[in-house]
């Protein structure tokens, strides 16, 4: 059974939209989550970070394997909103034991969109990060323009942008209706460089329309490229089912979540290259798990070689062999 995934960006909107379950319901006064994450920086140092999901509008690019909008509102923030977050969050984390030196400022599509993050805030929103040692926002590469080198200028502190990537399979990238190329992405990523901007990219492992065979093969293909956009960071992220398009394609055979030992592979292959930072996205990770026996010593392993970007022996199993 096909799932009569459309061929054109307008009607694959509506159909993305119209297989999705119900909006989570969220506060424009608070972020929708907030935490601390402790990752390897730039300097070998393993860092504690204040990573604050901000409550915002929803991204206008519908992608396909996208379930962040479940957490956004369907109209702009008004002015202030964003800054008060930020606040709540400070505010949250303040009693945790390490003190955060990096903020991640993720907002379920791309900082720099005037319609999620209102420009007017960005004086009060650089007066509460900018004692921050590095501060790290998303952003698709179309958004990618000056308006970023003026925040940058205001916050005189390192700024990183994350971008999605996702993958350089020239058949799958068009099909996952994020309306950006491998040249975009690369010309955007030239910008960043051009600018001293650091970049961080977000690469899926096992996107849909790509069997187990051929996942590890471009997994690895999109962190060389990401690795040659002068990527300093590759985040890495097992495909995860759950925004409803997705259950849609799983039903017609067109997507099944990766095996846990592909994203092993890939992140070990990241790191053997040996050209910057590789993290695996560890978030649920017993979803692509089919062993509880090895599942924890896994995990710790990947969290091992997260923070010491060294490639580890793999965990042994007599259940797995």
């Amino acid at each position: 059974m096909a799932s009569a995934y459309p061929d054109f960006s307008a009607a694959r909107d509506r159909w993305i939209v119209q297989q999705r379950p119900n909006r989570s319901a969220v506060d424009a006064a608070r972020p929708y989550a907030c935490l601390i994450e402790e990752e390897r920086s730039s300097t070998g140092e393993i860092v504690p970070i204040a990573t604050v999901f901000l409550t915002n509008r929803e991204c206008p690019w519908r992608c396909l394997m996208c379930d962040l909008w479940k957490n956004t509102l369907t109209e702009s923030v008004p002015v202030g909103a964003i800054p008060k977050q930020i606040d709540y969050a400070l505010s949250e984390l303040a009693g945790t034991e390490s003190t955060p030196r990096q903020i991640k400022l993720y907002n379920s599509g791309s900082f720099f969109d005037p319609r999620a993050i209102p420009p007017e805030d960005y004086p009060a929103i650089v007066e509460r990060i900018k004692r921050f040692e590095r501060v790290i926002v998303e952003c698709h590469p179309s958004l990618v323009n000056d308006r970023i080198l003026q925040f940058r200028d205001r916050l005189g502190t390192h700024l990183e942008i994350a971008m999605g990537l996702e993958t350089v399979h020239p058949e799958v990238l068009p099909r996952l209706n994020k309306r950006m190329t491998m040249k975009q992405f690369a010309a955007a990523a030239h910008f960043l460089k051009t600018h001293g901007i650091s970049l961080r990219a977000f690469v899926l492992v096992k996107p849909p329309f790509l069997d187990d065979s051929e996942a590890l093969l471009w997994a690895k293909r999109s962190v060389d490229f990401a690795f040659y956009c002068s990527a300093t960071v590759v985040s890495l992220i097992p495909t995860r089912p759950g925004n409803g398009a997705l259950e849609v394609l799983a039903a017609a055979n067109e997507f099944t979540p990766p095996r846990l030992e592909t994203l092993e592979a890939a992140v070990e292959y990241g790191i053997g290259l040996g050209r910057g930072r590789v993290f695996g996205d560890l978030w649920d990770l017993e979803q692509f798990s089919k062993c509880p026996a090895c599942l924890s010593e896994r995990h710790r392993r990947l969290t091992r070689m997260n923070h010491r970007q060294v490639v580890e022996q793999a965990v042994p199993c007599s259940r797995c062999t």
